[in-house]
């Protein structure tokens, strides 16, 4: 499926491979604990796309020991494997590949197999391993040649070693990612955790500390922090002020006194204070119990934060890294240094692999030095622009000030809403504005539906689905008077707007740019539940219908994390050929083991290709081949509690939003009044490409399809290939646009 005007010479090995072969492996390293929770997406990716893959089982040691443990990667071997938690192919400490005649070893069994790629999926112990590996390749063939374990045409034709990275670590802990495989799916544990015990700390009025892994990194922590609201957190990064005993007992004591029956702490487990002494959970226990009375109880969440299935955002990360893998892998020259595949934004990028290690090595120093700015710094954006959020959230330290602001849903309810309204209203108190609540979205501010809201009022709203204000469909264009009046009569200053493509066309046409990442979440856990009943029921096929109008996001994203066959949608129009194809390609597949099938249809991808069209025709064209099942989700998608991903993102949103409008409002405020009259006074927040981005709703209307309420141009459209090609379509995978090598840039106030 590799483009075979860039790739046109297979290499051949003694006549026996072909094509070009590589090994795909879990490592971890032998000094750290196994980083078990990682999609096996990745592998899965990476196997699909060669026709000789082979896997190594028990990461390096499989590589040292050889024999059996290097084994083919067939297609039907990797079916049903994005569902799985942990590695389907093992992990395994290996003291073996530490020394040199380990790694010959290694070096062995890759040189008879014609080996000369190779995929790691581990942490940066691993990858440093790897990366030695290749540096001594040269080297270790000279040795077996000397040795008379290889020949020298051997050593010629497997002359210089590839190698790609992968970081699958629930910590979060690699620098030059925003994100690592696993971390996603090990916060959607620890959440579903902190949601389970919410009810019980409110019920007796409890302190619960909660204890997450994090020996060295801080991020699970921090992010479930935000995720919860939690009212104290501890990350090795960033240890507490001297007096951090005193504080805490004032801001516990302050959330009582304000009608809070629930106090939650985060700790990290690799929590210090300033000198370096650890802070552990029974000592900050035994510091609220004594000094404040509250009943205090301690859960180490433990290795459940490593099981279950992996999430959505994991499926599509660990499918997207390994796609990219691959093609680094095919680019690689002998002068290519070893890469890392990391996630930045929205963009999958390579990076120099031991620039990332010796940057995550620059943490390490940075915290033993005691300079904790620069290890913030050097975590990366992500972590920075989360540690901010959480500092500025958990400070109330008002100024004055005499601005009105008010927040209002509109359009279709989202998780995530709740954690954006939840963070706007907290910014704006810090900032001191006067916060009001509108309800029923349009409607309500027509109405007159506003009200004061405070601190203690959005307590608990990061973790409830919907919308705690209300939120309606109706346009304001009737009642745009009643509206005016009502935003005079309240003096209202400013608006903050949370919703979907109603919520800009009161100003100015424009286009929604932030979809809830719950709906992916809700639509995929529906298809995993799905294609696991259809793998207990042979030769069956689901179609199922998903919601986005006329945006085919979500039944993309859900098709390739649920591994779908298909996904109709509106932006890619399709056909009767089209149909026919997908149908023979489903007959083709159920000659093989793999007897099962999922298709997705976006609910407005055709006016006549409808799904029960769809399902008529699949059941009568599989008759006697395979029998079909018919699912509309519908509004259960809009349903459930908040993701992680929609918490943190939502909150981040919330707090940035009131920031930018503090800022306008001062630069416009002259005289007592205010002349809001520049373009950018009305602004749409988003993410474009790696950053959240304020952009003029004037500008909106050039990008956007107005008759159905989509962009012009969706980024995800580029990565709708790799689904047909998981699915063993025969396409071409675009290669126009790849991902050059870049350059890990290192912040630190003292330049280093």
């Amino acid at each position: 499926w590799i483009d075979t005007k860039r790739y046109p010479t297979p290499l051949s090995y003694g006549g026996v491979l072909k094509k070009y072969i590589f090994v795909v492996l879990f490592a971890c390293s032998p000094l750290k604990k196994e980083k078990g929770f990682c999609s096996s997406a990745s592998g899965i990716i990476t196997a699909s796309i060669f026709n000789n893959c082979v896997f190594c089982l028990q990461g390096y040691q499989g590589l040292v020991d050889g024999g059996d443990n290097i084994c083919p990667a067939t297609w039907e071997s990797v079916s049903m494997m994005l569902q799985l938690g942990g590695t389907v192919i093992g992990s395994a400490r290996c003291q073996d590949f530490r020394t040199r005649e380990g790694r010959m070893k290694a070096a062995c069994n890759l040189v008879k197999l014609g080996i000369t790629n190779l995929c790691v999926i581990g942490g940066d112990g691993s990858l440093t391993g790897a990366n030695q590996f290749r540096t001594e390749w040269s080297g270790l063939l000279g040795d077996l040649v000397k040795a008379g374990k290889i020949t020298d045409t051997e050593a010629k034709k497997s002359s210089h070693l590839n190698i790609v990275g992968m970081v699958g670590s629930i910590d979060n802990d690699f620098c030059g990612t925003d994100m690592t495989i696993g971390t996603d799916s090990a916060l959607h544990r620890i959440i579903e955790v902190v949601d389970a015990i919410t009810t019980t700390a409110q019920s007796h009025q409890r302190t619960f500390i909660l204890e997450v892994m994090g020996r060295h990194c801080g991020y699970l922590a921090l992010v479930s922090a935000l995720s919860c609201g939690a009212d104290w957190v501890f990350i090795p990064e960033m240890p507490p002020d001297e007096d951090w005993e005193d504080h805490l007992c004032r801001r516990l004591a302050d959330q009582r006194s304000r009608g809070s029956r629930l106090n939650v702490i985060i700790v990290a487990e690799g929590a210090m204070s300033r000198d370096g002494k650890p802070i552990t959970s029974e000592q900050i226990k035994k510091l609220v119990t004594d000094r404040l009375g509250f009943d205090t109880r301690i859960t180490v969440l433990g290795h459940v934060q490593r099981g279950g299935t992996p999430s959505a955002f994991d499926r599509i990360l660990g499918s997207r890294m390994g796609v990219e893998a691959v093609m680094a892998l095919l680019e690689a020259t002998p002068q290519t240094p070893a890469c890392v595949v990391s996630l930045s934004g929205n963009q999958a990028v390579r990076l120099p692999l031991m620039e990332c290690v010796q940057v995550t090595k620059d943490v390490t120093t940075a915290m033993a030095e005691g300079r904790f700015e620069d290890a913030i710094k050097l975590r990366g954006k992500s972590f920075e622009n989360n540690w901010n959020t959480y500092k500025l959230l958990a400070h109330i330290n008002p100024p004055d000030s005499n601005i009105n602001v008010a927040i209002v849903n509109v359009g279709a309810p989202c998780a995530g809403m709740n954690a954006a309204v939840r963070s706007a209203v907290r910014m704006g108190l810090i900032q001191g504005h006067t916060m009001l609540a509108v309800h029923d979205g349009f409607d309500g501010l027509a109405h007159g539906q506003i009200e004061p809201i405070t601190w203690t009022s959005v307590t608990g709203w990061t973790g409830k689905g919907g919308s705690m204000l209300g939120t309606k469909r109706s346009l304001p264009g009737k009642i745009l008077e009643e509206i005016s009046e009502n935003i005079a009569k309240f003096s209202i200053h400013a608006l903050v707007i949370i919703g979907g493509f109603e919520a800009w066309s009161w100003f100015r046409p424009g286009r929604n740019t932030r979809r809830s990442d719950t709906h992916t979440c809700i639509t995929t856990t529906k298809n995993t539940q799905i294609k696991q009943s259809a793998a207990g029921t042979k030769r069956r096929v689901f179609i199922i219908e998903t919601m986005g109008g006329y945006c085919g996001y979500l039944a993309t994203m859900a098709g390739l994390a649920a591994g779908a066959d298909a996904a109709y949608i509106y932006e890619e129009k399709f056909g009767i050929r089209d149909l026919e194809v997908n149908v023979q390609h489903l007959v083709n597949k159920m000659k093989t083991t793999v007897k099962r099938g999922l298709i997705l249809r976006n609910e407005n991808s055709n006016a006549n290709y409808t799904t029960d069209f769809i399902f008529n025709l699949y059941s009568e064209e599989g008759k006697g081949i395979f029998d079909c099942r018919k699912n509309v989700l519908g509004h259960m998608q809009q349903g459930g509690t908040p993701t992680p991903f929609d918490r943190n993102f939502g909150t981040k949103m919330g707090a940035k939003s009131v920031l930018w409008l503090t800022e306008k409002l001062r630069e416009c405020y002259r005289h007592g009044r205010i002349f809001a009259n520049t373009p950018d006074s009305a602004c749409v927040l988003g993410m474009r490409k790696r950053a959240l981005t304020f952009q003029p709703l004037s500008e909106l209307k050039e990008d956007t399809d107005l008759e159905h309420r989509i962009p012009k141009t969706q980024w995800w459209l580029k990565i709708r290939p790799i689904m047909k090609i998981l699915a063993k379509y025969d396409i071409k995978l675009d290669t126009s646009e790849h991902a050059d090598m870049e350059h890990v840039i290192k912040k630190s106030p003292l330049g280093k």
